[in-house]
Parts: C-alpha cells; sequence; structure tokens
C-alpha cells in the first residue's frame, strides 16, 4: 500500500470519528433533556396507593410556562431553533382584493385561505342571492412544500404548512400589481420565500390568476438531491340548485404538456383517484361553473389526483387532492399560478403561461368533442355572445338562437321532406312490386326490383336520413352548451328563476325515481312539444315507409315520457329551446308539405324514369346486383 492511500485511508477515519463525537454529542444532549423532563414528570406524579386530591395536584402542576419551555427545547432538539419558533408563532390574515375577487392570505403555511368572486352569487333555497361565491371552504385549504434539510447533521422533512411565515414589509401595491411576500426561515443560512401576485389590469384572463413564486434562499445542496413534493387540497361549496346536476359536471382534471385537450377523472357520487407518472402542465379542482387550478410553467413531475364526494344536504360538493412534486433546478425559482375564476370560454380561452402560450383551458368546459365541439366553438358561442351584445333578456335570446339554427337547417330539412314526399307518391307502385313477388323466397328479386324503381325515379332512399343526420351535431351541441354556459346562470325567464338549472311550478312532498321531487314546466312543454312533432313527423313518414309503422309506439310515445324524466332536472334553458325548436319543426314541416304539391312530385319522378330508362349501371350497382344474386343462391341452396 502506498503513502497515497494510507493518508487517505487515515483523512476518512478521522472524518468519522469526528461525525461520532458531534453526533453523539447532540443525542446526549437530547437525551438529557428527556430524561428530565421524565424525572419531572415522575417526582410529580402521585403514588399509586394514595387517594388523589384534586387541590393538591392542581397545586402540585407544571406551570404552563414550565411545560411551554420543556416542549420548546424538545422542539428545538428535533427541527432546530428557527423551525421550533415558527411551529408556535400565531397566524396573520392578509386580505387583498382586485376587481373581480377577494383573497385571504394566512401566514400559517404561507397559503391562500379563501377566494370570493364579486361577479358571481351562490344560490339560496330562497331563491335569494345575496351572498357571492366562494371558491373552497376556508378550514379546508391546505397547501404544503415539503422538502428534506438538515439538522446538524440529521436529516429533516420540513413541511411549510406546519409553520407560521414571516410577513415581509415588501408588501406592496403598484402598476396594477399586489404583491404579498411571505418568508420561512429554516435555518441561519436557508429559507423558504413566497411571492404572491396579484393584478387589476381590467382583463379577466390575468385578473383571475394569482401567481405564485417560490425562492428556495440556500437551499439547493438540500433540494439537489430530491424534488420537493407540493400537496394541495381543498372542498368545494355548493353554488348550484340542483346538486346531481352540479356534482355531474363537478370533477377533477388536467393537462398533459403541449396537448390541446384535457383529460378528467370522470364524475363519482363517491370517490375517485388517479395516479400520473408523466409531466403534467396544469391541473384543476373543476365545478359545474367554476374552477380552482394550479398551473406550473416548467410542469410537474408527475400527479397523485383524488376526490370524495360529500352528502347532498352538507352544503359541499367534493373534497379535492393533489399530490405532485417540483422540478428544481440549481439557482432557479419555481414559478406557478393559480386560477380562481368562472368556466367562461371567453375568460379561459385568453388564460396563457408566462410565454404567451395558450393553456387550452377552456376545453375545462364539456362543449362535447370533434364535430359537436366544433359546433359550439364556431357557431353556437359566437353567436349567443353577439345576441347578448344587443339583447339583455335571455329568454328572446334563446328564442332567436332557435330561429337562426332552424334557419340555418332550412334546406336540409326542406331535401329530408321532398325525399319523404317522393316515397310517399311512389309507394303504390312498391305496393305493386309486393304483390309481384308475395313469396319469401323472392325477397331477394323484390328487393332488386325496388332499388330499379328507386333509381329509375332519381329516388335515394337515404335522402330522408341523410339531411336529419347533419342537423343531428346541433341537436347536440345544444344538449353540451346550455347547461355548461355560465352566462344563463342566475338569469331569470318567465317562471325560471335560474335557465342554467330547472325550473320548478311544485315542489312534491316525495321524490320519484328517475324524476324528482319537483315538477319542470318547461319540461313538461317539451315533452308535449316533442309528442306533437312526433306524432305530425311518424304519419308523414308512416304512409312512405311501412316499415316504420311497428315504431309508433317508440316514437309516439315513449320518447316523450323517456324526454320528461330525462329532462325534469336539467337546464330549464335547454328544456326552453327545444320546446321552441319542437314548435319551429312542426311550423316548418306544415309550411312546406303545403308548398309541395304531389302531382307535380309524381311528374318529376315520372321524368327521372324516363330520363333514366335506358342509363347504363354503375359498377357500383352491378356489385350490389352481382352479391344479391349470390346471396340469393345461397338461400335457395339452404
Amino acid at each position: 500500500m502506498d503513502k497515497k492511500s494510507i493518508a487517505g485511508i487515515a483523512i476518512v477515519g478521522l472524518l468519522f470519528v469526528i461525525f461520532t463525537v458531534i453526533n453523539g454529542r447532540q443525542q446526549r444532549e437530547y437525551q438529557q433533556k428527556l430524561r428530565e423532563y421524565r424525572e419531572y414528570e415522575a417526582a410529580h406524579a402521585p403514588a399509586p396507593d394514595k387517594a388523589i386530591d384534586a387541590d393538591s395536584l392542581l397545586a402540585e402542576t407544571p406551570s404552563p410556562e414550565t411545560a411551554d419551555s420543556i416542549a420548546a427545547a424538545i422542539r428545538t432538539a428535533s427541527v432546530g431553533q428557527m423551525l421550533a419558533e415558527a411551529a408556535v408563532l400565531p397566524a396573520e390574515t392578509i386580505t387583498v382584493s382586485n376587481d373581480v375577487m377577494t383573497v385571504d392570505f394566512s401566514t400559517r403555511g404561507g397559503m391562500i385561505t379563501g377566494v370570493e368572486l364579486k361577479d358571481y352569487t351562490r344560490y339560496a333555497p330562497k331563491g335569494e342571492r345575496n351572498e357571492n361565491v366562494r371558491m373552497f371552504v376556508p378550514e379546508s385549504a391546505y397547501f404544503d412544500m415539503s422538502f428534506s434539510t438538515k439538522n446538524g447533521l440529521n436529516d429533516m422533512r420540513v413541511n411549510t404548512a406546519d409553520y407560521t411565515f414571516e410577513l415581509l414589509p415588501q408588501t406592496a401595491q403598484a402598476d396594477g400589481q399586489t404583491v404579498v411576500s411571505m418568508r420561512l426561515q429554516v435555518s441561519d443560512e436557508a429559507a423558504v420565500r413566497y411571492d404572491y401576485t396579484l393584478y387589476n389590469t381590467g382583463d379577466p384572463a390575468r385578473d383571475y390568476l394569482i401567481d405564485l413564486r417560490i425562492t428556495p434562499e440556500g437551499l439547493d445542496a438540500a433540494l439537489a438531491r430530491s424534488n420537493p413534493s407540493l400537496e394541495w387540497r381543498n372542498t368545494s361549496l355548493r353554488n348550484e340548485k340542483g346538486f346531481s346536476n352540479e356534482n355531474m359536471y363537478t370533477t377533477l382534471s388536467y393537462r398533459f404538456p403541449g396537448e390541446s385537450s384535457v383529460e378528467e377523472l370522470g364524475m363519482s357520487t363517491e370517490s375517485k383517484s388517479k395516479s400520473v407518472n408523466t409531466s403534467v402542465n396544469w391541473v384543476a379542482f373543476k365545478q359545474q361553473f367554476f374552477t380552482s387550478a394550479i398551473i406550473a410553467r416548467n410542469n410537474f413531475t408527475y400527479a397523485d389526483m383524488a376526490f370524495t364526494t360529500e352528502q347532498p344536504e352538507s352544503g359541499l360538493v367534493k373534497n379535492y387532492s393533489l399530490k405532485t412534486a417540483l422540478p428544481y433546478a440549481a439557482g432557479e425559482d419555481f414559478e406557478l399560478a393559480l386560477y380562481f375564476g368562472p368556466n367562461k370560454y371567453s375568460i379561459l380561452k385568453n388564460v396563457r403561461d408566462a410565454d404567451g402560450e395558450s393553456l387550452s383551458m377552456e376545453r375545462l368546459i364539456p362543449l362535447g368533442w370533434w364535430i359537436i365541439g366544433a359546433v359550439n366553438r364556431w357557431i353556437v358561442i359566437p353567436v349567443f355572445d353577439f345576441l347578448r351584445r344587443f339583447i339583455g333578456n335571455f329568454g328572446v335570446i334563446i328564442l332567436i338562437l332557435a330561429l337562426l339554427v332552424k334557419l340555418l337547417t332550412f334546406p336540409l330539412s326542406y331535401r329530408s321532406y321532398v325525399s319523404t314526399a317522393k316515397m310517399r307518391v311512389i309507394k303504390p307502385e312498391v305496393d305493386a312490386l309486393a304483390q309481384k313477388f308475395p313469396r319469401q323466397e323472392d325477397a331477394m328479386k323484390r328487393q332488386q326490383a325496388t332499388m330499379e324503381l328507386y333509381k329509375k325515379a332519381g329516388i335515394n332512399p337515404l335522402g330522408g336520413c341523410i339531411p336529419m343526420l347533419i342537423q343531428f351535431p346541433f341537436i347536440i351541441a345544444m344538449f353540451r352548451f346550455f347547461p355548461a354556459s355560465i352566462e344563463l346562470r342566475s338569469q331569470s325567464f318567465l317562471w325560471a328563476d335560474d335557465l342554467s338549472s330547472y325550473d320548478s311550478v311544485i315542489d312534491l312532498p316525495f321524490s320519484i325515481p328517475f324524476y324528482g321531487d319537483h315538477v319542470s314546466l318547461f319540461a313538461l312543454l317539451m315533452a308535449v312539444a316533442l309528442f306533437a312533432f312526433s306524432y305530425v313527423s311518424y304519419n308523414q313518414t308512416a304512409s312512405a315507409q311501412p316499415q316504420m309503422a311497428g315504431m309508433k309506439f317508440m316514437m309516439v310515445y315513449m320518447m316523450p315520457v323517456m324526454m320528461l324524466f330525462w329532462f325534469n332536472n336539467y337546464s330549464s334553458g335547454l328544456c326552453y329551446y327545444y320546446f321552441l325548436a319542437n314548435i319551429i319543426t312542426i311550423i316548418q314541416t306544415t309550411a312546406i308539405r303545403r308548398m309541395i304539391d304531389d302531382d307535380k312530385i309524381h311528374a318529376i319522378i315520372q321524368a327521372n324514369a324516363a330520363k333514366n330508362k335506358n342509363r347504363k349501371k354503375s359498377k357500383f350497382q352491378l356489385r350490389y346486383e352481382e352479391l344479391m344474386r349470390q346471396q340469393e343462391q345461397m338461400n335457395k341452396r339452404k
């Protein structure tokens, strides 16, 4: 062994001896204080065979100062002098506001403990709305940054939620910004600083967003060993009229970096949880019309998310929780943002990160996927917002919206009716083919002859269905739009006091399964209008298509009853829209029927038949006939 190796071993041994001596001294001091405390307790404890005298016991109880002194000594030995003092300091509350909300900060944990929105009110059972929306129960607020450091040579876990921060004098207000700064002194050389910035710019997308900069001071070595973890929890208050409807839209959502879509845990009446082991850009505690979200500029490294559902009579909706970690880079701060505001499309669409990139937070509003969402985003919402500039009555706006949608889809409705009329006019010839091929084994020939008849007459058997399918996205888009539209919230019309929730003209003393404990007049009117439309539509369709005869009970009677049960607890604005849509459709159908002459339709069919008499068959038709012949041969073999 050379001299360098011997010197290295000697140095390592010396360091080990020094560490053992220092560590042993600290342990002896801690054990000595603990021994003194236990000896004090033993000396003042009553003898087992001695009757306990309450007065003498009280007289011999250690003074609060003595007990506090001993507890403080134990805390100091465990977490250090700075944190021991921060653990018992009383908390202060700082209230800051801008034009859209009021925010309460607490020095205990350095967290936001309350957010009140100024432009929105909570629903009250008697219909009074004199209390502003609160984003969560203040007592449920919990925001904790956890990291490991050292007390002497021992590892120590610091949870910021357990300590009281020092409110810094740098708290200031200037240039439309209010900054609230707090520091937690961990040791003489290390601290954690929180800087909250609240804006008042007149832009809701900026003013509902609170920036949070977390600055680790002198903690580089500690944080380099492992990323600090973050835990955020709160409980949402019930703010809407119907618990079941509000709960259905209340969930936990999150976004992966760079994605334009949003993921969510889904709706549950009990509890749900999910762990994501990849980077997450933001996580949102979403209610029906309001959202509390936390956004990380450099993304979270993972996300453990969960919620539990409260009972309907509790006045609460869901308990949320998020556990995650912040990626640490030496010398850099942690940049977060907290959104507390409405689920309003025009606002969420403009919420951006520090680099001006879209965060896709408008996807929190459940407008539907693919073509349904496109109809809402590019047609319904722009038209609705345009009408709101000039009309203050939302009942009138919905009426105009229904008229515009029906006007837009009128060409499709017209084509659908004309196709049905053609089928009705040509029905006698189709019946003649049925008489010509009455046997079951001639079904293929009857089908071929019918298709040939349709071809010569220029009739598409699907001509009446395709236009209706094209209109279907508008029907579903409205189903998505109205319950999620915060613009309808607290807006009254006729007997409905809130178009975003159900209307009730009769409160029942009992609850009917799948129906509820009230009678919604708009839902009832919608069901009656649907019955009238189904009756008219069936009579028109059944005369042209005999196969529809077996659908009468389902279409005319069963469907309106099902819709009545389904929509009794839904948005009264949606029921009102469907009521108007059915009435307008009945008027359209009646008008078109008066415009169309069956004799003219028959003349057109005859002209098409003569024109197409000698037309060469298409490749598709030839393949179709060949398949029909093969199917017929297989049936004959069987």
